[in-house]
């Protein structure tokens, strides 16, 4: 891989989604990379200087990318963290007779639609005179080789559609944006309220503060360029298999 200092990189950066693992980026790039601009996008914005977006809403899509248009030019790095596991209606699947429709829906909005729309809005922004990086959060249940356990029905589905569509835009981005970088990226088992209800399990040792998995990741994407485009990493820099 082709090291790439963060301390070198120079722009704008944005990083998609305020929860934990992403505010985290947030601090850890204006630390690690201080030639970079950082912005974060949200659904529910806390700060002065924090734009509204939400994945699953086209008109919010639309004035992102009016706004990227405006104030972000030269995109160095967007990073998309957004992502749903569970929530009031949406409970990961045991079996067969616990998938709905609804649910399926619910978890591709966000986990599947979300990052290629994202990116068809904030492609007139990225840097064409530099190397740039789109990643996107994406989870090792939604490898089809390493599923070994089953259920998870819809949360794996939409990961593995998440990742088909990356990989395909990397493909088409290798001609038309030829210096930039499309990855997926596993965080592994990261404490943040995604997770909260599912890493009883985890071993102490196994489970990753938002910074360690901040800071991790990003140790990764500097270490890719555009030859490593349209592939799968997990936060430890070993490559997941599709």
């Amino acid at each position: 891989m082709t090291r790439q200092p963060l301390q070198d990189w120079c722009g704008q950066a944005l990083v998609v989604g305020g929860g934990g693992i992403g505010r985290a980026l947030l601090d850890a790039l204006k630390r690690l990379a201080p030639g970079l601009e950082v912005h974060l996008a949200t659904r529910n914005p806390r700060a002065a200087g924090e734009i509204r977006v939400d994945l699953c809403d086209d008109a919010s899509l639309d004035a992102l990318s009016q706004h990227a248009l405006q104030h972000l030019r030269r995109l160095r790095l967007v990073l998309n963290t957004a992502g749903l596991l569970h929530g009031p209606q949406l409970h990961p699947e045991k079996r067969l007779s616990s998938v709905t429709r609804s649910q399926l829906r619910q978890s591709f909005e966000l986990n599947a639609y979300g990052p290629i729309l994202l990116a068809r809005s904030l492609e007139p922004a990225l840097a064409r005179d530099m190397p740039s990086h789109f990643a996107s959060l994406s989870a090792r249940v939604g490898s089809i080789s390493d599923n070994r356990l089953g259920g998870w029905y819809a949360y794996r589905a939409a990961k593995a559609a998440q990742n088909q569509l990356l990989h395909t835009l990397a493909i088409e981005w290798s001609r038309r944006l030829p210096l930039c970088c499309v990855s997926a990226l596993h965080p592994g088992t990261t404490a943040t309220a995604l997770s909260e209800p599912f890493r009883s399990s985890v071993p102490p040792n196994r489970l990753l503060t938002p910074e360690q998995a901040a800071e991790a990741l990003l140790a990764v994407l500097q270490h890719l360029g555009p030859e490593q485009s349209g592939r799968f990493w997990a936060w430890d820099g070993s490559a997941i298999p599709w």
